[in-house]
């Protein structure tokens, strides 16, 4: 699919169907995600991949946001590996994880997959959970399935902001 046409289509999925991703499609998106440029190439990423019985009852617990999803990812970050700008001292591994968010956001739309980025979940829990997690800024949690009937796009989605407002020229 063409970038733009990729952008446009996307939406944030809010209702999925019971059909179960195949794993093929997960480990593509994966490497999507392991392929998406960070500062000095530092990668201080962790994707975790969860779709175990155990995993999936986590995350209920830590958010309501699931959206009927049988599979997700969840996007963290060290902030001891990533890069720092010398002049100011601003750490860019936040900024490198969401790129690597949203290449995965954008990964499971070029697969016909839908999900929609959760940020509102209860990252404590997870690290209490998952020891693998600890030391990991959780920064995103993705559902991931395949729309159900009613999966459409908010009205929301189609608001936006004009050119004119999002860019100067100086």
């Amino acid at each position: 699919m063409e970038f733009k046409n990729l952008t446009k289509e996307r939406y944030s999925c809010r209702s999925l169907s019971e059909r179960k991703v195949e794993r093929e499609k997960i480990e593509e998106i994966i490497e999507i995600a392991r392929l998406a440029p960070t500062a000095v190439n530092r990668q201080p990423i962790k994707i975790f991949a969860m779709d175990s019985e155990d995993a999936k009852e986590n995350i209920r617990k830590s958010t309501r946001c699931i959206y009927g999803a049988d599979t997700f990812l969840v996007v963290g970050y060290k902030e001891d590996e990533a890069w720092v700008r010398e002049f100011d001292n601003r750490n860019f591994g936040d900024i490198d994880a969401g790129i690597v968010a949203t290449h995965i956001l954008l990964a499971i739309s070029s697969l016909g997959l839908n999900t929609t980025w959760v940020g509102h979940f209860d990252a404590p829990l997870l690290k209490e959970k998952y020891p693998e997690m600890k030391d990991y800024e959780l920064i995103a949690l993705f559902p991931i399935g395949y729309a159900a009937e009613d999966g459409g796009p908010s009205d929301r989605h189609f608001q936006r902001k004009s050119k004119d407002e999002i860019i100067s020229y100086l």
